[in-house]
């Protein structure tokens, strides 16, 4: 009996042991589950106001039925939502409110913070004061400074840190150095944006000082430009760079740092799956994804906002100005020609019209064409400009650019055949935007120039109407689809 009550009393030792030992492991376990923070960016760039749905994909209605659908998005939730910039210069719903759609929809789907793009500047200093009221996110630039007093603005926040599930996340915006030639250069003639590298230094160590304990870079630059800053991104540690401004799909690792870029116009969006260990302030695993804005249920209440716009645009450009059997590609012959030869049209004057591939930002599908349509492919504030140049001058110039009153840029003839003679003057239209640029010659060529005050996209229009057009006379019958290269 005796014998009994021991052993019965070490059993009983024993297995108090074991549920100690059980739970300090828990409790050991807990502790560790507890330094353990999970954040999740979903990242979008270049929108340039495509919130409507096109063709497979789904818009921004559609993109927040994917994030709500497959990734568990809540506006409360362990997320970080970014833009990369460029968010409105685009289709007509966004253009002609100059962003304000766009920015509306930004909110409801709740952005956190936006790089400041090139296409930002298109509606000057005074259209980003307007957006900046109107956003309950900020807008961010760190590279920016004020030529009089190298300070940075005011309308650009250089960073933010916005705590996420227990994580400090410091986000700093970057915005390309090539703006004063990719907008309106006299939108940006009293700012510099100075290196990236030299932001970073001077902004980073302040965000450390403030408590970030993770910090990510929101860039509008493309894969070139994060390659080289990947080396100082690793230095001072940050992990990851997402970029923007080139429309490409980018996910890689560069010296140890993940890139991303999530293409354009909403068909897209990157993934970043973060574990982070607050104990030691170190990234546990990083995992990145881009995924096609496909297959989601529009979110309703982004649909109706969508809508709202949308109506209040067709409200003004709803107008049929002519009829086409066939899509216009954006990068066509056909497109490149017709608004080239339209300014020759309006202007007969003129011998030759020079532009830019980059200020036609889309394609017309077949069908009625409305004024929406055509805003939507020339969106830009650009107005047309009369030079005169010399034979040698215009063939100096028109190997950069696409040109209209010509046959051939290889064999040097106007239209008609007649070579283009290097003393002989010819009247050259081209626009405002191209004109001011420092990185083309013509006001070396031209210092006076003729301002006609007349949008770049007036003539398509009156040119269009002129011809009367129907499904029995479409427009394809008067477009020239051969490449005058």
């Amino acid at each position: 009996m005796k014998v009994s009550i021991k052993r019965q009393f070490r059993k009983s030792l024993y297995l108090v042991l074991l549920s100690i030992i059980f739970l300090s492991s828990c409790s050991s376990v807990a502790v560790k589950r507890d330094a353990v923070g999970e954040l999740t960016i979903l990242y979008t760039n270049d929108e340039h106001g495509w919130i409507e749905p096109v063709n497979q994909y789904g818009g921004a209605a559609g993109l927040m039925g994917l994030w709500e659908e497959n990734e568990g998005y809540t506006e409360n939730g362990p997320f970080l939502v970014l833009s990369g910039g460029d968010m409105w210069t685009g289709p007509a719903i966004s253009t002609w409110t100059h962003g304000e759609a766009v920015t509306a929809v930004m909110n409801a789907m709740g952005y956190d913070a936006a790089a400041i793009g090139n296409h930002e500047f298109d509606w000057k200093i005074d259209g980003i004061r307007k957006r900046e009221k109107q956003a309950k996110f900020p807008f961010l630039s760190a590279n920016i400074r004020e030529k009089e007093t190298g300070k940075q603005p005011d309308w650009a926040v250089p960073y933010i840190i916005e705590e996420v599930n227990g994580i400090k996340v410091g986000v700093i915006g970057l915005t390309t150095t090539d703006t004063p030639t990719s907008t309106f250069p006299t939108n940006v003639k009293d700012y510099d944006f100075i290196p990236y590298a030299e932001a970073l230094y001077e902004y980073v160590p302040d965000m450390k000082e403030k408590g970030a304990e993770l910090i990510v870079i929101v860039g509008h630059f493309g894969e070139e430009d994060m390659v080289e800053l990947a080396p100082v991104a690793k230095e001072l540690g940050i992990p990851l760079i997402c970029g923007g401004h080139s429309h490409q799909l980018i996910n890689k690792i560069v010296d140890g740092v993940a890139i991303l870029e999530a293409g354009a116009h909403m068909m897209y969006y990157g993934k970043i799956d973060i574990l982070f260990d607050m104990a030691a302030d170190t990234i546990i695993s990083l995992h990145r994804k881009l995924i096609a804005n496909i297959g989601g249920d529009p979110d309703p209440e982004i649909e109706a906002i969508v809508e709202h716009w949308r109506l209040q645009v067709d409200s003004s450009l709803s107008q049929v100005i002519g009829y086409v059997s066939r899509d216009i590609p954006q990068s066509s012959n056909m497109m490149y020609n017709m608004v080239v030869d339209s300014w020759l049209e309006r202007f007969p004057d003129a011998d030759i019209s020079m532009t830019n591939a980059g200020g036609i930002r889309q394609g017309i599908p077949k069908g009625e064409i409305t004024l929406k349509d055509i805003v939507g492919v020339l969106p830009f504030e650009n107005e047309i400009v009369k030079l005169e140049l010399t034979g040698r001058q215009v063939i100096d110039c028109m190997g950069r650019f696409l040109v209209g009153g010509i046959s051939s840029k290889s064999k040097r003839t106007l239209r008609d055949g007649t070579p283009i003679h290097p003393d002989s003057v010819y009247i050259v239209l081209t626009t405002d935007y191209l004109y001011v640029r420092s990185d083309t010659p013509f006001q070396k060529y031209d210092p006076e120039p003729e301002y006609i005050s007349i949008n770049y996209r007036q003539p398509v229009v009156d040119w269009i109407k002129s011809l009367n057009t129907s499904p029995e006379n479409p427009l394809d019958k008067y477009l020239d689809d051969r490449s005058r290269e």
